[in-house]
């Protein structure tokens, strides 16, 4: 049987982006490029200006709102799992569990399979949609939080945590799914709670509103919501609103991240993450079965020394092109 030959320069680190040559075009690029792919919807993955930018719906979607000075003939909208080829790059998209319309893309070239993560989760999240595995010869991953000491606990037992408070909440999250996530949380296991929501996370939540599998029930904040009324409200601000309330007085301040740097100086912690934690990554790489792994977004030293006797790990940015004539 043949073996196959994995391309070690199938995809390369080119500035702010992934670039694939055999294919001729790049994923998650952060500068306007000719052909682009984008993973999902934040802002360190998805940026203006390409010529065309393939993606699924909601990341279109939210697209168009952020950009809005880009024409819809930009985006060309790619539904999950059905392929589509770039020159002889045989593309899909996979559901990734990171955020609504979050994807990894499978990329087929020459009989081996690459799968590029994103960000991706395995942790339950009813708002988008759950990750999808598919197998794969090269893992393309992100090491955000490859770190054995890394444990992300359960969502619902975090989010409980807020019955216990007898007052206001201020609680900062990033405005594009986790703010999503954690309204629902509240709505399911913190029934009593009021969520009152930043004027700068309305856009998200009605695209959510529209596209998500769930219902999301919130009121969009008033400058009297805080003072009047029962001390039951939680108040979702994004992280630069949080910490310009520093000196908030008369309500208790969380963040929900995984980062316990995000913790400090709070007055609870609110450990709910978006990515995989180390048992997570772990798992995920016996389902996928590669024979190589590829780390982006993130250190992937710990990950590389953990596998050394069983999988080849390595950083993507340490191999550039290989000259075509070589």
């Amino acid at each position: 049987m043949k073996s196959k030959t994995i391309l070690p320069d199938f995809l390369v680190k080119k500035g702010d982006a992934y670039y694939c040559r055999y294919g001729d075009f790049y994923i998650d690029p952060l500068y306007p490029v000719k052909t682009a792919i984008v993973s999902h919807a934040h802002g360190d993955h998805a940026s203006p200006g390409h010529l065309d930018t393939y993606a699924t719906p909601f990341t279109v979607a939210f697209m168009q709102q952020r950009f809005p000075k880009y024409t819809r003939e930009a985006y060309t909208i790619k539904p999950f799992n059905q392929s589509w080829e770039l020159n002889e790059v045989r593309i899909t998209l996979i559901p990734a569990g990171h955020i609504l319309g979050s994807a990894q893309i499978l990329m087929e070239y020459q009989g081996v399979r690459y799968l590029y993560t994103g960000d991706y989760k395995l942790q339950e999240d009813p708002t988008c949609e759950p990750i999808q595995v598919v197998q794969a010869d090269v893992l393309i991953t992100e090491t955000t939080f490859a770190d054995p000491d890394v444990v992300h606990p359960d969502p619902v037992e975090e989010i409980r945590k807020l019955n216990a408070i007898n007052g206001n909440i201020l609680l900062g999250c990033y405005t594009l799914g986790k703010a999503q996530r954690i309204t629902y949380l509240l709505n399911s296991y913190c029934p009593d709670k009021v969520v009152l929501l930043h004027h700068r996370m309305t856009m998200a939540h009605r695209l959510y509103d529209e596209y998500s599998p769930v219902s999301l029930h919130y009121k969009v904040y008033g400058r009297k919501d805080m003072k009047e009324g029962p001390a039951n409200k939680v108040y979702l601000v994004p992280p630069l609103t949080f910490n310009s309330y520093f000196r908030a007085t008369n309500v208790t301040r969380v963040f929900a991240s995984g980062w316990a740097r995000l913790q400090q100086h709070n007055d609870l912690s609110l450990y709910i993450s978006d990515h995989v934690d180390w048992a997570d990554l772990l798992h995920y790489i016996t389902l996928v079965k590669p024979i190589e792994i590829w780390t982006i977004h993130g250190d992937g030293s710990k990950l590389k020394i953990h596998l050394q006797d069983q999988i080849d790990v390595r950083d993507i940015q340490s191999v550039t092109m290989i000259p075509a004539t070589a």
